[in-house]
């Protein structure tokens, strides 16, 4: 049972909250009234178009979520009996799902506690010659150690690198677009994302050599892409594949959020900004730690999370703040601890860090429209919080 608002008076304010920042409904109609509000449509190539442009991959798909986009990086990597995936134990189910449904056994890999990205160290251990694919996630839009991970695989060609960039898309690494460093990125445009339509998601393709399967297991295993192209005179079923396309109507209000891309990060940055600047001197005091942003990565500016003491106090926190009329949350339990996680793994692993960092971080409410007012109010229900945590 949810604890008592014990300020009536306020208005509450949500973890999210999802807004129209452009010409979404005006979009939207045209993509209604054009006569094809279906997958393959205008709007779908144009959104397709600025992601392409954003990263600087050959091909962009749009699909009907970023938990299709990975399945179908999984399917273009045929993956065999016996294969494994090694994926971060600290992450979303479809990171690892989207392998385990291709048959792939699953290794979990633990993360690092600087950007809670994939540890390159643990890593290291976990490569044998079943390994097929790592899988990497940017979290909370600040690129994982991408040069750790680049020199532990240096002499593994044979090894495929795939992003889940659910979190990461507009941050970079070293001047480079998240999304663009693996041979496949996958990204989301779920509600509680940057940018939205409701449910979506896009594979990026980085090799142009897997652009022309990629097409036709996009398209139901036909060649109907080249068909359109003018490649060829008719389309048949050539290969597996599904139904991954997005309706047009949906792409018609991703492109609208899209064109707003730079309002839109400016406000997601500055809503960041203002938790950091207010926090940060009382961290010390009161024992909690901060995002770390490393000099070499520019942030996407998808979340902002603290780390408590310990389960105990984080818990104590949310509860404290959702009783406040302020509703943070909690993050992932680990994949390696799950039912799924031990029926799917080829083998148990440790992860401390992803079980310590699971028991300890909150997420504070965080979305484009959040005012300085409201992020005040947010800081001042966290302190206050913490310190009667740390008091009891």
């Amino acid at each position: 049972m949810p604890e008592p608002d014990t300020h009536p008076d306020l208005p509450r304010i949500p973890f999210n909250k999802t807004a129209t920042v452009g010409r979404e409904m005006e979009y939207v109609q045209e993509a209604i009234t054009g006569g094809h509000p279906a997958s393959g449509g205008a709007f779908t190539a144009r959104a397709c178009a600025v992601l392409a442009e954003a990263v600087g991959a050959p091909e962009v798909l749009l699909t009907t979520s970023c938990t299709a986009a990975l399945e179908l990086s999984a399917m273009l990597l045929d993956l065999e009996p016996g294969d494994t995936v090694i994926v971060p134990s600290f992450t979303f189910t479809s990171t690892a799902l989207a392998f385990a449904r291709q048959g792939a056994r699953l290794v979990f890999c633990d993360i690092e506690p600087v950007t809670l990205g994939l540890d390159p160290e643990h890593l290291a251990t976990l490569l044998d010659d079943s390994v097929r694919a790592v899988v990497v996630v940017h979290y909370a839009g600040v690129a994982c150690d991408v040069a750790g991970v680049r020199r532990v695989l240096a002499d593994r060609p044979d090894v495929t690198v795939v992003e889940d960039n659910a979190h990461g898309l507009f941050g970079s690494w070293r001047g480079e677009p998240l999304g663009s460093l693996g041979r496949f990125s996958a990204q989301s445009f779920h509600e509680t994302k940057n940018f939205v339509c409701g449910e979506g998601g896009a594979i990026v393709l980085n090799d142009e050599a897997d652009v022309d399967r990629a097409r036709v297991l996009y398209d139901k295993g036909t060649n109907r892409r080249a068909f359109l192209l003018g490649q060829v005179d008719k389309y048949s079923w050539k290969d597996t594949g599904s139904s991954f396309g997005i309706a047009d109507v949906l792409a018609a209000y991703l492109l609208a959020q899209l064109e707003q891309r730079s309002t839109v990060q400016g406000k997601r940055r500055a809503v960041h900004e203002r938790y950091e600047a207010a926090l940060a001197p009382h961290a010390d005091e009161l024992g909690f730690a901060l995002p770390v942003l490393p000099p070499d990565r520019e942030s996407a500016y998808h979340m902002f999370y603290v780390l408590l003491r310990d389960r105990e106090q984080r818990n104590s926190v949310l509860e404290s703040m959702r009783a406040a009329g302020v509703q943070p949350t909690f993050h992932y339990v680990p994949l390696h601890s799950s039912d799924a996680g031990r029926r799917f793994a080829a083998r148990p692993t440790d992860c401390p860090v992803s079980d310590d960092v699971s028991g300890r971080l909150l997420r504070l409410p965080f979305y484009n429209e959040l005012t300085p007012a409201e992020t005040d109010r947010v800081v001042a229900t966290f302190v206050e919080s913490v310190g009667s945590a740390a008091r009891v």
